[in-house]
């Protein structure tokens, strides 16, 4: 499964790629911010796990437009961030947003979700 990893602190992709590896996922793109995601973005990408507060597309912005793609409709989007109120869930989840996390956030946690949006997904 082939992850795309959006973050502007490439700590926070680090951190987001070694947890991915620690629970069996190796292969994964990573991008800076929304717009560059979308240039990374093709049909090998099998889910998206991407941040909120980006410079030049932020994560909504990003995930608007990569639902509004045919080849992105139905990817698995999962949401990675410090915005943890109940309104910022609500608007992620109209954005098109799978399923959310809130920073900080162990690897099971991460395992957790991953594995709730793909269920829910039928993968």
């Amino acid at each position: 499964m082939k992850f795309l990893v959006v973050d502007d602190s490439a700590t926070m992709r680090r951190i987001v790629v070694n947890s991915l590896n620690r629970i069996g996922f190796s292969d994964c793109v990573e991008a800076g911010d929304g717009a560059e995601a979308l240039e990374a973005f093709d049909a090998s990408v099998d889910f998206v796990i991407t941040d909120w507060n980006m410079p030049n597309m932020g994560g909504l912005d990003f995930v608007r437009a990569l639902r509004a793609r045919p080849e992105g409709k139905t990817v698995p989007i999962l949401m990675v961030t410090t915005r943890s109120v109940r309104e910022d869930i609500i608007q992620a989840a109209q954005a098109g947003v799978n399923n959310y996390v809130v920073k900080p956030f162990t690897p099971q946690v991460l395992k957790e979700k991953i594995d709730a949006v793909l269920e829910a997904c039928g993968v």
